[in-house]
């Protein structure tokens, strides 16, 4: 057992000014320092009253994406469609497993060192069979980083192989996998009937109204909206994950609430898309949960929160739009959905949490308390957030701001030849 003292403690639900930790692989006592005794630990570490927090989760990404950072394609967009079509879909077809296998390195030792620990993913490859292990292996294995996949269903892919890949890594990882679709209008009735029959209980995750013209789409085509073509489809379920929900109706949004699901906001990559800005306060009046992803663009969750909050005040016109406590409930929904599906219980400093946190240097010039602890992350410390140390399954991971293990930076290397070889392809040769 292993114990952390004089720490600043605060895992968005309690406040401690001076606290101390004993944790293993789990998470033993939490305590006021007056009540501390060293209790035969094998380790005891001085935060010399840093904060002590949990890490984050992200709740929809797309780890392949880091891949193509200052990939140069001919990129002339006039809508959304072009943007998939001149980028995204070009690059994403010629991933394979082992590229997949080291984007997974690569962004996860990035999610390490801004304190992410925890991925919800949706994947798409052109080699499919397999992909989804690939990813599972990279956070299993050199990141010892928790994650929850999917394999975007398409039909500009082979249906019967995306179907296979998440039924099948879902049966043999219960919690860790859920069934990923791609977005409405690239899914024709025919392969909606499939997945409807296909999935079992397996909740989707699936974009949803990212822009005007995915619901323009589904009216054209089905003359109703995205989501009452999918709660009509049957394919529907609890716990599915509706992601960016830019152009969702008020009706669509009582579907999403009637059939329990959660939405996932992007803010960031719809600011950069330019599709809009999600209407949080909305989804929040509907009792929508709502959780925050980065859609694969930036691996720092703190300044996704706040892009959040501030882009909420813009979309409503009013400072008060989205507060602090809007924030701690969308982190609260993450750690509370990952904690279901994963079966653990997770982003509480409580008796047999799990042992994922962080180590934060923070000097606060105005009094930090209980009632005012939340303001001082949010203002504060988000718009310059970078843990010190990050810790998982009661592990130090990154130390110093630094990935410890040789292993993992040895491959983060590695990926680069990976992230050459897709250049490569994509550009039919020429690199």
């Amino acid at each position: 057992m292993n114990a952390i003292i004089n720490a600043r403690i605060y895992d968005y639900v309690t406040y401690i000014e001076n606290g101390y930790l004993l944790y293993d692989d789990k998470i033993v006592e939490v305590g006021d320092m007056k009540d501390f005794k060293n209790k035969d630990c094998d380790k005891v570490e001085d935060f010399q009253g840093d904060l002590l927090m949990p890490t984050f989760v992200c709740a929809h990404s797309h780890i392949y994406s880091i891949f193509a950072r200052g990939l140069a394609l001919p990129f002339n967009p006039k809508n959304f469609q072009d943007i998939l079509d001149q980028m995204w879909w070009k690059l994403d077809a010629q991933l394979d497993n082992k590229m997949t296998y080291y984007s997974a390195i690569a962004a996860g030792s990035e999610f390490l060192l801004n304190g992410v620990t925890t991925v919800i993913d949706h994947h798409a490859s052109g080699e499919i069979i397999g992909s989804l292990n690939s990813l599972r292996k990279a956070f299993v294995g050199p990141l010892k980083m928790r994650g929850i996949f999917c394999f975007e269903t398409s039909d500009r892919y082979d249906i019967k192989k995306c179907i296979k890949e998440n039924v099948s890594f879902a049966k043999k990882h219960p919690g860790e996998g859920l069934f990923g679709m791609h977005a409405s209008m690239s899914i024709s009735d025919k392969t909606l009937k499939l997945i409807t029959k296909a999935r079992d209980n397996t909740p989707l995750h699936i974009h949803v109204a990212e822009s005007q013209m995915d619901e323009e789409d589904s009216m054209k085509k089905y003359g109703k909206t995205i989501m009452e073509r999918l709660e009509d489809s049957g394919a529907l379920i609890n716990d599915s994950l509706i992601v960016h929900g830019v152009a969702l109706s008020d009706e669509e949004l009582d579907i999403i609430e009637r059939n329990k699901c959660y939405l996932v906001v992007n803010t960031t990559s719809n600011m950069n898309n330019a599709v809009g800005l999600p209407n949080v306060k909305k989804y929040l009046e509907h009792n929508i949960p709502v959780m925050v992803g980065n859609d694969g663009l930036n691996s720092n969750m703190a300044s996704e929160y706040m892009n959040v909050m501030f882009s909420g005040h813009l979309k409503a016109e009013t400072p008060i739009a989205l507060g602090v406590s809007d924030v701690r409930e969308m982190i609260r929904n993450a750690y509370d959905y990952v904690g279901k599906r994963l079966h653990i219980k997770i982003g509480e400093f409580k008796k047999d949490y799990e042992a994922d946190f962080m180590r934060v240097k923070y000097t606060p010039f105005t009094k930090m308390d209980e009632s005012n602890a939340l303001g001082h992350i949010v203002f504060g410390l988000f718009p310059n957030f970078k843990p010190s140390d990050v810790y998982t399954y009661g592990k130090k991971r990154v130390k110093n701001y630094k990935i410890v293990s040789k292993s993992l930076e040895n491959q983060v290397i590695e990926a680069r030849k990976y992230a050459d070889d897709l250049w490569t392809k994509v550009k039919g040769g020429k690199n």
